[in-house]
């Protein structure tokens, strides 16, 4: 399922580098993913990396992959407090997202979005 993700201003630019770096280093790639490695960049069949890699990436710096989610999805919770905004961004279903919010705002579990 598609959806709109809207990036901040050093996001962004991050995106705009990795695009510009991504052809210059594989300019011949017909791999419609994002995110390649080396060996996915040239397959024809246009795979996308693996969980792995990705969780390896992380590994490599010190953070857990999925612990970086949920403190970005926390964090957007207390900034917003709007439980549509965190399904919208990080497609969460509903109780997911009015759990994060309560999580970040406990005042408001006897408001009209406690589920």
């Amino acid at each position: 399922m598609d959806h709109v993700v809207y990036l901040d201003v050093f996001t962004l630019r991050l995106t705009r580098e990795w695009e510009l770096q991504r052809h210059r280093r594989w300019p011949d790639s017909s791999n419609p993913h994002f995110f390649v490695t080396r060996n996915t960049a040239v397959d024809d069949s246009g795979p996308p990396i693996s969980a792995g890699v990705v969780q390896l990436l992380f590994q490599r710096v010190g953070l857990p992959a999925g612990q970086l989610r949920v403190d970005r999805i926390v964090d957007e919770a207390r900034h917003s407090a709007d439980p549509v905004r965190l399904m919208e961004l990080f497609g969460l279903s509903n109780l997911s997202a009015t759990r994060y919010v309560l999580s970040a705002h406990p005042d408001k579990k006897n408001g009209p979005i406690a589920p």
